[in-house]
Order: C-alpha cells, then sequence, then structure tokens
C-alpha cells in the first residue's frame, strides 16, 4: 500500500479544531465532512492508544503478520470482509467516503506523530476502504457452526456432550465466531448478558410538553462507546456516542431536531437449505432439475511465527449461488443463506440519520435497512416518539426451521427479498405518551396497543416479557407527569421486580418449615429487606445467592405462576417448589457463611465499582434478576464484586427549543490508566448522578479544558476543570 501524502494530515489538521470540556468529552468543529473524519480517528486514538489503529490492521485480514499465528483464524473472515469493502467503496454516498477517508488519515497523522504509543510494526498506510470495512457485514460463521454442530448430533455423528467434531471439524475463523457469539451468554438466572433500555416519552408526560429519549446500554465495559459531539457548518451538528474504533458507530444520539436509542434485538437471520447433490458429478447441485456446478473458494492468510520465519495458511469454502456450504456429505449438501452476507451501507445510513430533521426523513432513511438489527427507539423536538423494530430478516416462502434445514428443490423454496418494511412493527405516538424497549419482542412496546402479530413477518421471535422489561413498563405505564429531571431519577431505580414477585412466598416455605437458627434468621432478614438493589439496602446479597442456588436445584427459575400472553406485565411471580426453594436457601446461608459474608451484608458493601483510584458502592443488578439499572460484576479477587458490564453510555435528552440533556459514560472516556479520564466518571456513576450535556457555544466554551488542532497541541484554561 503507498503511504499517504506526509503532509495530508497537517493539512486537514488545519480544518478542525477540538474543545475538550470537562470529563474530556470531545466537541469537534470541522471545516467539512473529510475533516470531521479525520479530527474523531484522531480523539479516539488519543483515548485508545493503538486499539483504533490496530483494529484496522484486523480488519484487513493482517494482523496475523504481525503477531502470529494465534491471530489466523480472525483474518479468514477480515480478509473476506476487506474485498467486499473494496469492491463496494465507490458505490457508497460521496459524504460517507470523505468521512471515511479522513478516518483513515487520522489514524495516520496520530501514528506518524505518536510513534512511541504503538506497535513496533505499525506504519501510517491506512485507507478509506480500510475504514469502511468496518461497516460490511458478512455471513454468519457462528450461525453455520451452531447448525453443523447441531445437525452431525441429529445424525450422531458427534456425541451429544461433547463440543469435538468427528469426523467434520469446523473451520478456524467458525470456531472464532462461535467463541465471540457464546462469550458472555451464560450467566445466572437468564442468558441476556448484553443489551440496553430505551425508553421515548412524549410532550403529555414531560412537564416542559416537550419529548424526551432516554437510552443505556448494558454491554460489556470494555465494549468502547465513547461519547463525543460533531460539528460541520451547514451539514452537521450531532452529539452522540461513537464506538470506538469505526467512523459511524452511531446506535445513539441526537441532533436539534431529533434523536434516536438502539437496544438488541434477536431475531434469526439465516436459513439453511438442504439441497441433493447430482448423482453423476461430486461437485454440483441439483435444483429446478438442473445441475448448478459448486465454486471452490480458498482465503489464504500470511504470518509470521516469533522467530521471524514465516508461514500461511488457508480455509476453503465451498459454494453456491445462493451462500456457502456449511455441511456436505456424498448425496447432500447444508446451505447458508444470510440476508447480512455483503451489505456494505451500515456507516452510510447512520450518516443521513444524523442528518436528518423529521420523523418522515428519518423513517426513509431507515429503509435502507443496512443495520441488521436494533429496535430504534426515537423523540424529536416536534414532539413525536417512535419505536421501529429493525431487522434485516428474509420473507421466508417456508415455515421457519430454526436450527434445521428447509428442503429444497426448486430456486423458488428459498428466500430472496428482505421482509417487507411494512412488514416490520412500528409503533408511532401511541396512546399513554411512551414507548419503552429493554431487548424484548417488539409485542409489548406499549400495553396501550400490544402487537398484532397477523399484521407482521411471521418469523419475528416468539413472543415474550422478562422481568426487566416488564420493570421498565412498571416505571412508565402510567400517568405520571414528570421532568426531564425526573426521569433520570427513575431510571436509576433501584427496585428488583424478581423479589417483588417471589419473595412472599419464600418467607412463606420459611415459616412453614421446621424451625431453624439459620433460616429463622433469614426470614428475619428477607422480611425487614425493602426488596432493592440499594448499595444501602440489607438483604438483597442473601437474595441474589438464593436465585442462583433455587435455579440449579430446580434447572430452572420455577415459579407458581408462569408468564403468560394473558398476563405479560405481572407474570411470572412466586415460588414453585416451595421445598426447593427452602433447600436453595440453606445452601446459600452456608455458602456465604463460608465466604464470611454476612447474610445481611449491604448490597453496597459487596457489589461496587472499582476503576483506577474509585471504589464506590453502586445500586443496580443483573437484568435476570429484574433490574432496570442493570449491572452485572466479577469477581475482585478479596471477596467483594466490581461492576464489568451494564448501565453504559446512559444519556436523557429533552427536544426544546435547544436540546437539553444529562450523560454518564460510567467507565471513563479513555481506556488508559494514566489519563484523567479513566476514572473520572466511575464515582459519579456509582452514586447515580449524571453530568451535564454541553450542547451550546455558551456551554461548551464555559466547560473547555483544553482547544487544540490534531497534532498542534494548545490548551487554555477556563473554569470547566483541570487541565491535562
Amino acid at each position: 500500500r503507498p503511504l499517504s501524502h506526509p503532509d495530508s494530515g497537517t493539512a486537514i489538521a488545519d480544518r478542525v479544531e477540538i474543545a475538550r470540556t470537562d470529563h474530556g468529552v470531545p466537541h469537534i468543529m470541522a471545516d467539512d465532512l473529510k475533516s470531521m473524519g479525520f479530527a474523531m480517528a484522531w480523539v479516539q486514538s488519543e483515548d485508545y492508544g493503538d486499539q483504533v489503529a490496530v483494529g484496522m490492521v484486523q480488519r484487513r485480514g493482517e494482523y496475523a503478520w504481525f503477531v502470529g499465528p494465534d491471530a489466523v483464524s480472525g483474518d479468514f473472515t477480515g480478509r473476506v470482509i476487506h474485498a467486499r469493502a473494496e469492491k463496494t467503496f465507490s458505490q457508497l454516498d460521496s459524504r460517507a467516503q470523505a468521512v471515511y477517508a479522513g478516518f483513515a488519515e487520522g489514524i495516520n497523522h496520530f501514528v506518524r506523530l505518536n510513534p512511541d504509543r504503538m506497535p513496533s510494526w505499525m506504519a501510517p498506510d491506512f485507507t478509506a476502504v480500510d475504514a469502511h470495512a468496518a461497516d460490511v457485514q458478512t455471513w454468519s460463521r457462528a450461525d453455520a457452526a451452531a447448525f453443523t454442530r447441531a445437525e452431525l448430533r441429529r445424525r450422531d455423528l458427534i456425541a451429544r456432550e461433547d463440543h469435538e467434531l468427528a469426523p467434520n471439524d469446523l473451520p478456524a475463523s467458525w470456531r472464532t465466531a462461535e467463541i465471540d457469539a457464546a462469550a458472555g451468554a451464560a450467566m445466572d438466572f437468564e442468558t441476556e448478558m448484553d443489551g440496553s433500555n430505551a425508553w421515548a416519552l412524549d410532550g403529555s408526560r414531560i412537564e416542559s410538553g416537550h419529548a424526551v429519549l432516554l437510552r443505556n446500554p448494558h454491554l460489556s465495559w470494555d465494549a468502547g462507546y465513547y461519547e463525543a459531539h460533531v460539528r460541520v457548518p451547514g451539514i452537521i451538528d450531532f452529539y452522540g456516542d461513537f464506538r470506538i474504533g469505526g467512523a459511524f458507530g452511531i446506535i445513539g444520539g441526537f441532533n436539534e431536531h431529533l434523536g434516536w436509542a438502539t437496544t438488541n434485538n434477536s431475531p434469526r437471520y439465516s436459513q439453511v437449505y438442504s439441497i441433493k447433490k447430482s448423482a453423476t458429478r461430486r461437485d454440483y447441485v441439483l435444483v429446478d432439475e438442473r445441475e448448478i456446478p459448486i465454486e471452490s473458494r480458498e482465503v489464504r492468510v500470511a504470518y509470521r511465527n516469533e522467530d521471524g520465519t514465516e508461514g500461511s495458511a488457508s480455509e476453503p469454502i465451498r459454494w453456491t449461488p445462493w451462500g456457502p456450504i456449511v455441511l456436505e456429505f456424498d448425496d447432500e449438501v447444508f446451505v447458508l443463506k444470510d440476508p447480512r452476507d455483503g451489505e456494505f451501507r451500515r456507516g452510510e445510513q447512520f450518516m443521513r440519520m444524523m442528518l436528518t430533521e423529521s420523523l418522515d426523513e428519518w423513517l426513509d432513511v431507515m429503509k435502507t435497512r443496512a443495520h441488521p438489527s436494533s429496535n430504534f427507539t426515537y423523540a424529536d423536538a416536534a414532539g413525536n416518539i417512535a419505536l421501529y423494530y429493525n431487522a434485516r430478516i428474509p420473507a421466508l416462502p417456508h415455515e421457519s426451521t430454526g436450527d434445521t434445514a428447509a428442503v429444497v428443490t426448486s430456486e423458488a423454496d428459498m428466500w430472496s427479498e428482505l421482509a417487507p418494511w411494512e412488514s416490520l412493527p412500528l409503533y408511532v405516538n401511541p396512546p399513554g405518551g411512551y414507548v419503552q424497549q429493554a431487548n424484548d419482542t417488539p409485542d409489548y412496546i406499549n400495553l396501550n396497543v400490544p402487537l398484532d402479530r397477523d399484521t407482521v413477518a411471521p418469523n419475528l421471535p416468539a413472543p415474550r416479557l422478562r422481568l426487566r422489561s416488564q420493570l421498565s413498563l412498571d416505571l412508565i405505564h402510567n400517568d405520571r407527569v414528570m421532568t426531564l429531571e425526573e426521569v433520570v431519577e427513575l431510571k436509576h431505580s433501584p427496585r428488583m421486580l424478581a423479589a417483588e414477585r417471589m419473595l412472599d412466598d419464600l418467607l412463606a416455605a420459611l415459616s412453614a418449615t421446621e424451625p431453624d437458627p439459620d433460616l429463622t434468621e433469614a426470614h428475619r432478614v428477607l422480611s425487614a429487606w425493602d426488596r432493592t438493589a440499594a448499595a444501602d439496602s440489607r438483604g438483597g446479597v442473601l437474595f441474589k445467592r438464593w436465585m442462583t442456588r433455587y435455579l440449579e436445584v430446580t434447572d430452572t427459575l420455577v415459579y407458581r405462576e408462569a408468564w403468560s400472553r394473558e398476563a405479560p406485565a405481572s407474570t411470572p411471580s412466586g415460588v414453585g417448589s416451595p421445598g426447593r426453594a427452602v433447600a436453595a436457601l440453606k445452601m446459600s446461608i452456608e455458602e456465604l457463611r463460608s465466604e464470611d459474608i454476612s447474610v445481611d451484608l449491604p448490597w453496597g458493601q459487596l457489589h461496587r465499582v472499582v476503576r483506577g483510584t474509585v471504589d464506590e458502592p453502586v445500586s443496580g443488578c443483573e437484568g435476570g434478576l429484574g433490574c432496570f439499572r442493570t449491572l452485572s460484576f466479577a469477581p475482585t479477587g478479596d471477596g467483594r464484586l466490581a461492576a464489568n458490564r451494564g448501565d453504559g453510555w446512559v444519556f436523557a435528552v429533552e427536544f426544546g427549543e435547544v436540546p437539553r440533556g444529562y450523560s454518564v459514560l460510567a467507565y471513563g472516556q479513555s481506556r488508559l490508566e494514566d489519563s484523567p479520564y479513566f476514572d473520572d466518571q466511575a464515582a459519579m456513576f456509582a452514586r447515580g448522578e449524571m453530568k451535564p450535556i454541553h450542547w451550546t457555544d455558551a456551554a461548551i466554551r464555559a466547560a473547555t479544558i483544553r482547544r487544540y488542532r490534531p497534532g498542534q497541541e494548545r490548551t487554555e484554561g477556563t473554569t470547566g476543570g483541570n487541565h491535562e
């Protein structure tokens, strides 16, 4: 790759200025979109070091050449994605091309000027195509692996409990994708580690009469949410999350007219098809009584070992006109058809969304459907609220087959188009003045207008409404009229809905049990408990441990009344196995005693925010316990638990004449431990506080602590905070 002209970075830097306000939030004031992308890459690199540049190398599929053969599996997929990025870059909107070009050159400029912060092998040779690759999609290797394992088990070709495949081994890139997909999937209570909450409230619910949007994600605290504000006069003025590593990782934010927030959804995208092979020619399949050739493809990756020797690895794949063959037998192939494969306009779509000024414009851009998933919760200055269940799912000509294959004899047996836009759920200004999403299906976005399944695509996930979603509804499905500040306070509610639903039955089971000193003490503690995960609350530690053990002894959480669509927001409830519940509590008490943890230990003495110099008690619990302030924890090594996942970048904005809002980035603006922005929001987050969002020129000036051009440092002191 040719190096960029050595003066190009300096020339672009002259067209942009960065104002860092308190807590390190960058406000990028650019002359054009290219310099905006340039500055975004620069500030991300300032705060995340080599992570941004290394990510670009990985997306080129060249990482193994620098770090060794352990990176080969990721490079296989990276090569495929990058090839697609090269092929499609010229088809992008010129504005998106400009941002990508600027982002690549911003990384190059940072690498040139900061070689001491980069690996010795890093070269400033990134291109706009490299930046574009972050937004190119491919078929799911994880789906391929899951189907293959399931099918081989159905045929008794691998052991039911054994993850080793024989005789068919999985390709390396599939195994890596499978591991990534499974990471964090197993947790106590329910597999809902990753996700988000979002609310939109219209003016009838807000004292000012203006709509409010609230959003918070629940990904790992190394997910790289990055708060920033970008401005190009006459073109863009947008404040939001720019995920580390890309130019367009915008999954939440706002301009002066409108804003949106994303929450994960989980439709089934890919579909596997069983196709017969030709009886006479091995490398052909039969479709519509025609013999269709199978293409053999190969991805080759070069690597270097620690001793400097070189090697290469290849990953072959057999391909049909409809997608890759994921499993093959003598007379049959299984083809995975994924509607995400090859889609390349995700960044372009987000850029266009950032520029919209009305609900109609925004919905028109959403029809691009380049972002494969996520519910989008929306509010605007005109007073509209909306929620769109976005999903790049196929229009199946057959019933969904789950983890099995649909049989194909004709091409008409396979899907060929996406499900129509009109078949995906959309709520606009529903009665009650609210929409909400907490990662469940779109059936209960608003309890006043439950979804009519006959009007939407049939291959949406089956209806469900888990405890976190039910608490979300309980908090806002009412007639309460609030200020923005009261919405923020409500978002931080420490209520634990599982306790509200189950504790009475557990206490009744204890009362009916033979007297026992430990159980008597547990009854006393739990009876006095306020049923929250508030930091100073006593009883939640014991209840959480009991929930974990009750899950184990019943194999699943056995309720007295299971969840039902007839009572979606008040079930499940009660304890379905009182005897096992008491046994689980006895086990929990003994475990806590062995760990020297008191059964009435305040929640926050065990559950902490530990980051840098911060070590603070925190309210909040796992989503499976029914907390809306969602946090997961990992052991600290000293018997306590530190938050490591859950509420991350939280924002709430009110759309008046000028947007007004609050935000907090729980783990700070920087991942670098020597940065003042590594832990300066952690204590604020632990206390349930948020900082004001600086939107206007005056607010930005008053809070600015650094003002500079990339690579041309100058600092100006203000009352806004401490100097770096």
